[in-house]
């Protein structure tokens, strides 16, 4: 019952508050429309202005529309036709003015030619020149614009061209007139005959019996530096300038220049001093050529001129730009070369060519004919050290190749204790610099003391006697005295002084042999020789770096300034000629055996006579051999040579022999009276020593250089024993005979000089 009377309840709230919102709407809307009534009262006046006012636009957009119709229609046309107007109006402006311009060039033009011309009559050359210059600027000026051209302005280039060609004509004459040089007839020529007959005149002041002045030299100058043709004019008188005065004054000593000033002329003469020396000291050439400078600037070169491009210059820059180079070249290359010193002993003396040389330098340069950083002379004179170096090794070379290419045979006679002309080497620690060279032993006298009991002989460590050129001699002469000369230079004269040294001999290895190829290889004497001038040579390089070692400079005394790696290639050098000569030679010898026909039937009269006439020849020859090596080689070396081709020939023999398979007891005799001839006479070839008494020493010991000697003569033992000799020779292999041949080389021979027999059989038994 509670709940129902609560649900009516709130129901019943809920219509009154229902019924309340509606009332309130109700009255809300009453005041909308009342307010909708009072604007609309006021809008109507408000519509009825804008519809007036449309209503006026739309008038208004007439008018403008018939207004815009009436401008495209009448007043366009007529603009365009304004424009049109204006813009021909504007090209025929542009088309006067071009024309009024181009007729203002063409009067500029015509009016320089005409001043040209009038400045030309008158004798104003500068004037003259600019006027064409002018010219020529209108000119270009006409032909660069493009799109105008007139034919005229072909005619006007050539018109041009006429007038500047005339103008170098006049200028041309006036300057032959102002520079005169008269030449001999034979021009060309710069000998000294030739010069001393020409003449250089230069009018620098008008001549007092012309009416016509001549004009200044500047005014000249300065037209022909406008036309630009200055520099052709300075380079012709530069070349006849160089060729007829300067060249000539450094080439001949006894020339000298004579300067004679006239009223109206200045004249350059020349004239030759009858006492001349070969060749004229820098300070003198230098004086001539200051000399011939200071005139030339005092009328000719002081000249100022407006260079275009380079400004204000003088004449004697623009000249010595040209000459200057070809001028030095000469100065350093037939002046100062030939003033540098050949001996260190002179540079100090070298030091007043060096001042000279700067002192000259500064003179031209205050006649302004070199620019200040120009210091080509004095570099060079400067580098004295390098030059002396230079023109020391390049003496020494040619002095070597001269003593080189001379004749072989020319020969002097070494001995241990001779005294070679080689200079005196004074001790390491004295600092001695200064002694000449004399004659003196490079091998102290007396004996050697090398321990408390050992001593050696004097003798030790000599070259043997033999005969060597005189060439070489004095060839390592050169070498001692250039390497002392090298010892008193600087560390730069001494290393380049060394290596010479070391050139030389290199020098030697690769010209000699084949400079005198043909002569070593055809004559014996020459090859021998060679070899001595080899090992003479590689027996000073042995020692010839360290003997200087402690009087060089430290950069050779560190032990880099030695020879002995030369030493090798010398000595083979020299064995190799020889050996290459004991091989013609043993060549020989066996072709003149081959004739003896193997030595076979000996009891034959013809093959005995070749036999014969084979061994004669080889004795000859040996016989030859041994006069034309006599006294030349080394005892040693003799020896062994003669005894190598005697032991040659002795082995061939002793091998055709022994290659017989029947040897008749005629044939027997006859060989061992032929083995008897080389016995007898192979010793007698050993004459190594020109006393004969002396020889005899070598001829006694011929086994010791033969090798076959002993077989020899037990060859011959064989060719006259009975078979019981032979087999005592033997001795069952200890005998002599044993130590000499085989014994298949002995049973050989058994069986070709006996029958075979019991006794035969027996003793071939005990060969064995």
């Amino acid at each position: 019952g509670s709940l129902v009377a609560a649900v009516l309840a709130h129901s019943g709230r809920l219509d009154k508050e229902h019924l309340g919102a509606r009332v309130g709407r109700l009255s809300r809307r009453g005041e909308v429309c009342t307010m909708i009534n009072k604007k609309y009262s006021e809008f109507l006046p408000s519509m009825q202005s804008a519809e007036d006012l449309v209503a006026q636009v739309e008038r208004l957009s007439n008018n403008i529309d018939l207004l815009k119709a009436g401008i495209e229609n009448e007043v366009q046309r007529d603009l365009n036709v304004a424009v049109a107007e204006f813009t021909e109006l504007k090209q025929q402006l542009e088309r006067d003015t071009l024309v009024l311009s181009v007729l203002k060039k063409l009067q500029e033009f015509d009016t320089t030619i005409k001043e040209c011309n009038s400045a030309l009559q008158e004798k104003q050359y500068v004037a003259a020149a600019q006027q064409l210059e002018k010219a020529r600027s209108s000119l270009r000026s006409l032909e660069s614009r493009r799109g105008f051209e007139l034919k005229i302005l072909k005619a006007l280039g050539t018109e041009l061209t006429v007038q500047t060609q005339n103008m170098i004509y006049h200028l041309g004459e006036e300057w032959q007139k102002l520079v005169v040089w008269k030449l001999p007839p034979s021009k060309g020529s710069s000998s000294l005959e030739a010069v001393v007959l020409s003449e250089l005149h230069l009018h620098t002041v008008p001549p007092q019996d012309e009416d016509t002045a001549v004009p200044p030299v500047a005014a000249v100058l300065q037209a022909l530096a406008v036309l630009g043709e200055l520099h052709s004019k300075l380079k012709d008188f530069g070349h006849l300038l160089l060729q007829y005065i300067l060249k000539p004054l450094i080439s001949h000593p006894s020339l000298a220049p004579v300067p004679e000033e006239q009223p109206d002329v200045f004249i350059l003469r020349f004239r030759s001093q009858e006492l001349a020396l070969d060749e004229s000291s820098p300070m003198e050439v230098f004086e001539k050529i200051k000399l011939v400078f200071e005139v030339l600037h005092k009328y000719l070169l002081n000249v100022p001129l407006e260079q275009p491009g380079e400004g204000r210059v003088t004449l004697a820059e623009l000249l010595g730009e040209l000459i200057w180079e070809e001028l030095s070249d000469c100065l350093i290359h037939n002046c100062l070369v030939n003033s540098i010193p050949t001996n260190s002993s002179k540079l100090e003396q070298y030091k007043e060519v060096i001042e000279s040389t700067e002192e000259f330098e500064k003179a031209l340069k205050k006649m302004q004919f070199l620019k200040e950083d120009t210091t080509a002379l004095l570099k060079y004179a400067c580098n004295v050290d390098s030059h002396f170096a230079n023109k020391k090794c390049q003496d020494v070379i040619m002095a070597a190749r001269n003593l080189m290419t001379s004749e072989i045979h020319n020969t002097v006679k070494i001995t241990p204790d001779c005294s070679v002309a080689l200079p005196e080497l004074p001790d390491p620690g004295s600092g001695d610099h200064t002694k000449l060279p004399r004659a003196c032993s490079l091998v102290p006298n007396g004996t050697v003391s090398v321990g408390s009991e050992s001593r050696l002989s004097p003798l030790t460590l000599c070259l043997p006697c033999c005969r060597i050129s005189s060439s070489v001699q004095q060839l390592v002469e050169l070498a001692y005295h250039t390497l002392l000369e090298a010892t008193a230079s600087t560390d730069l004269c001494c290393v380049q002084l060394f290596d010479c040294v070391r050139n030389i001999f290199q020098l030697f290895y690769e010209v000699v042999p084949t400079y005198h190829r043909e002569n070593l290889q055809k004559l014996p004497q020459l090859a021998a020789i060679h070899h001595n001038n080899c090992m003479y040579i590689a027996h000073h390089l042995l020692t010839l770096g360290h003997q200087f070692r402690y009087r060089s400079t430290s950069v050779l005394s560190n032990g880099a300034a030695t020879f002995v790696d030369l030493v090798p290639a010398f000595r083979r050098l020299g064995m190799e000629c020889f050996l290459a000569q004991m091989r013609v030679q043993k060549g020989e010898i066996l072709e003149r055996l081959s004739s003896a026909r193997n030595f076979s039937n000996m009891d034959d009269e013809e093959n005995y006579c070749a036999a014969n006439k084979a061994i004669k020849q080889v004795l000859h020859q040996l016989r030859r051999l041994g006069m034309v090596w006599q006294d030349v080689l080394p005892v040693n070396v003799y020896c062994k040579a003669m005894g190598a081709l005697l032991n040659t020939a002795l082995a061939e023999i002793v091998t055709r022999i022994a290659a017989l398979e029947d040897i008749s007891a005629e044939d027997a005799d006859r060989l061992y009276s032929l083995c008897r001839i080389m016995v007898e006479e192979g010793p007698q070839v050993f004459t190594p020593l020109l006393e004969e008494d002396k020889n005899k020493k070598y001829q006694e010991e011929v086994p010791v250089y033969v090798q076959k000697w002993m077989t020899f003569k037990e060859l011959m033992i064989i060719l006259q024993a009975n078979l019981q000799e032979i087999v005592d020779q033997w001795a069952d292999g200890k005998g002599p005979l044993a130590e000499e041949f085989s014994a298949a080389e002995v049973k050989s021979l058994i069986r070709a000089l006996f029958q075979n027999t019991e006794r035969r059989a027996a003793a071939l038994a005990k060969i064995k």
